[in-house]
């Protein structure tokens, strides 16, 4: 587990209001978890810093610590602290999160979360399909496609690579498109509806370049998600997205039925 970069001691902030936990229907070691949520959550714990240890949160909380230690560590798999042996658990920094069930509009996601959103267009062309792209695409090797690279930025830090192709024959004016005021996800939900998606996704080292272009060690493991759209059966675009790991999540909350729950 990563240390987190500079870690401010707890002292210095508002210290946890000590306080035995309410003895109701909800599990102890929850209503410890859900206390130091709530406190990240209004800010009160900021990314970095350290949480009371374990025997200040027994003695504080008035519990075992067998409790204490189960609500750290169903904190740390939510990834909302960092636990280092020998040294104490810390506020992780908060990651973005994305969807895998639909397609969202990542600039309102970004703007949703009080965040500002930019977006550098650094390729619109056309090329020929490898054959790979072909497959992807139902289309000959060889064959003329629209290929695009975008870079997406949360408040100035690149948080996705987006490299596009797309078929021609469902949208023939893509490389004639103003992209200053929109991203091409945007235009072809907008200009093409799938009626099916297909997403993968991998972990995977970056190349030199790639790092380059997201502002990040080439040696940091990214996520690439792969995503095919279709409609009526005929493929729309084939599209790679990569995140560097430390700034990003993918998740998903479904139903029991296998329907998205309402967001």
């Amino acid at each position: 587990m990563k240390q987190v970069a500079s870690l401010k001691d707890y002292s210095r902030r508002p210290p946890f209001a000590p306080r035995r936990v309410d003895t109701g229907q909800v599990a102890l070691f929850q209503q410890v978890k859900d206390h130091i949520a709530r406190q990240i959550q209004d800010g009160t714990l900021r990314a970095g810093d350290r949480l009371p240890s374990e025997h200040e949160l027994v003695a504080q909380f008035g519990i075992s610590r067998m409790t204490v230690n189960r609500a750290l560590r169903e904190l740390a798999s939510q990834g909302r602290i960092e636990r280092v042996a020998g040294v104490g658990s810390f506020v992780a920094e908060q990651k973005s999160q994305s969807t895998l069930l639909q397609i969202v509009n990542l600039a309102s996601e970004i703007r949703q979360r009080g965040h500002d959103y930019s977006c550098e267009m650094l390729v619109v062309e056309r090329v020929a399909a490898s054959l790979e792209v072909a497959a992807a695409l139902d289309v000959r090797t060889g064959e003329s496609v629209f290929h695009s690279v975008c870079v997406h930025m949360e408040d100035g830090t690149p948080i996705q690579l987006e490299d596009r192709f797309v078929n021609p024959h469902l949208v023939p004016d893509f490389v004639q498109q103003d992209w200053s005021g929109q991203q091409p996800s945007e235009f072809l939900v907008r200009t093409v509806p799938f009626d099916e998606i297909e997403h993968v996704v991998d972990a995977v080292m970056p190349s030199r370049e790639q790092a380059q272009r997201l502002k990040m060690e080439v040696s940091e493991p990214c996520l690439l998600l792969t995503r095919r759209t279709w409609t009526q059966g005929v493929p729309v675009t084939l599209v790679r997205c990569l995140h560097p790991a430390s700034r990003y999540r993918l998740g998903s909350r479904y139903r029991a039925s296998g329907n998205p729950a309402a967001t």
